[in-house]
């Protein structure tokens, strides 16, 4: 049964992080003498239980926006009421960023995107509207009572997610709650119980409603959790993901009877955990955009693949074909075209290493593979690596050592040349000088002749470069 008796190692917990933090007591304080309550909601409660610090700090109220704003006015350093359509009003205090939420149940109309906030009284019927039990456990200030009614606790020591009220009442509020369960899952490494698994399936298309922006924010939640595979699968199992990126449950191809292919699916699920094991080569990590890329780099094979004489299977150009959906599928969930170029240029370059063999590309061509990788140069690496999932120790060895001895080439090369800024040996002035011609075309062409040529021929004297430079214009004359 819930109860909201903590054990003593729970309690030191969350009385530990009451005492580290003087401003929550202040804070409840004012709202008491105020004549209202005020209670600690939500992730920062669950992660007290667990014993995890917090940074920002969620509330819920019986004061609606303009008492609040009245009651922590002068008391905090900052104040902001972005929320207040939705009876929330942040603040900062003492380098703390707080939320301040009167009691509320969203619930949205079926074909409407935006919920309707419908203020609340008490404490019990606001925790009934969460979207987990985990999430509903609650801190009362200034008195630091626990309030947990749901069983949040023993779902936590289940690893388990349940909802407060049916499952189906929850999503029917909020659709996104469905999203949020795979999150949770990715970030916790929790199990959805059954019955939620069963209402995500039921009503999947009801995720139609939450925009696309909503969406694409759980996403990347998930995506930079602990267990992201675990969120992911929970998504295509469901049927969520033929929502909103139906690309990747696309991958799932029968097999053929001979199995000559790999399941792509599983594959891209593989180099999406490989890849976040190389994420240490990176300034920062957890890193988005390589997740995204291993995710998604393989999801032009559906439409590419061809059965040739023999059972042989093919996916010619699923790189290229991979790039343009990676790019739809993320303008359409609002991601910005900084993410969005980057992660459709990786999809795009990810076959490229294989044209290396055995390691027998010249410096020019080194070049080229540097100059298109641009900025996502390191992130390819990582790309490149994890897209090996094969299980032959021997062939993934040499792969291994190919790959290792191009990363050498590279830094020798980009040591005596500069290769991240390979620009020609001359500029446009010098280029307009020499071929006494004006701003226009016939510049840019000249310019990408001598780039192709620095490539080829890596760094030339500026007599060399004017030498071939006319030879070329006299030749196209």
């Amino acid at each position: 049964m819930p109860t909201s008796t903590l054990t003593p190692e729970r309690r030191a917990r969350i009385d530990g992080i009451l005492d580290a933090n003087p401003f929550l007591a202040e804070v409840g304080a004012l709202f008491e003498a105020a004549g209202h309550e005020l209670a600690i909601v939500g992730g920062p409660v669950r992660d007290a239980v667990l014993g995890r610090p917090g940074t920002d700090w969620d509330f819920t109220t019986s004061a609606r926006p303009d008492d609040i704003e009245r009651i922590v006015g002068s008391w905090a350093d900052a104040m902001w009421d972005v929320g207040r359509e939705f009876g929330t009003i942040g603040l900062r205090k003492g380098g703390h960023d707080l939320e301040i939420t009167t009691y509320r149940s969203d619930a949205y109309d079926i074909a409407s995107r935006k919920p309707e906030v419908q203020f609340g009284d008490t404490l019990d019927g606001d925790l009934s509207r969460r979207d987990f039990a985990v999430n509903a456990m609650a801190i009362r200030l200034p008195s630091a009572e626990f309030v947990d009614l749901f069983g949040g606790q023993r779902d936590l020591d289940d690893e388990l997610l349940r909802t407060p009220v049916t499952p189906e009442q929850s999503f029917s509020d909020d659709p996104l709650r469905m999203m949020r369960a795979a999150r949770f899952v990715s970030q916790l490494g929790f199990t959805a119980a059954p019955e939620v698994v069963a209402a995500m399936t039921e009503m999947a298309s009801r995720l139609e409603i939450v925009s696309a922006e909503r969406i694409r924010d759980e996403l990347n939640k998930l995506l930079l959790g602990a267990h992201p595979v675990a969120g992911l699968r929970l998504l295509v199992k469901t049927g969520l993901a033929a929502q909103m990126l139906p690309e990747l449950p696309a991958l799932i191809l029968e097999r053929d009877e001979h199995h000559r292919h790999k399941d792509v699916y599983e594959h891209s699920l593989t180099v999406l955990e490989q890849a976040i094991a190389l994420e240490g080569r990176l300034e920062e990590q957890p890193d988005l955009v390589i997740r995204l890329a291993a995710l998604l780099h393989d999801i032009g094979k559906p439409k590419t693949r061809r059965f040739a004489a023999g059972g042989t299977v093919t996916f010619h150009h699923h790189d290229v074909v991979g790039a343009k959906l990676a790019r739809k599928r993320m303008r359409a969930l609002r991601y910005s075209n900084d993410v969005t170029d980057q992660v459709a240029t990786l999809v795009e370059l990810h076959l490229r290493f294989h044209g290396y063999g055995s390691g027998e590309w010249t410096d020019s061509a080194v070049r080229r593979y540097v100059r298109d990788a641009g900025d996502q140069l390191e992130r390819l690496h990582i790309l490149t690596r994890a897209d090996s999932t094969t299980r032959n120790q021997k062939k993934a060895l040499r792969l291994q050592r190919t790959y290792d001895e191009l990363e050498q080439r590279i830094a020798v090369l980009a040591e005596q040349e500069e290769l991240s800024s390979i620009r020609p040996d001359l500029d446009g002035a010098q280029i307009m000088k020499i071929l006494d011609i004006p701003p226009g075309p016939e510049v840019g062409e000249a310019y990408r002749f001598l780039l192709d040529l620095r490539m080829d021929r890596g760094p030339l004297s500026e007599a060399d470069a004017t030498e071939a430079l006319k030879a070329f214009w006299n030749a196209r004359s």
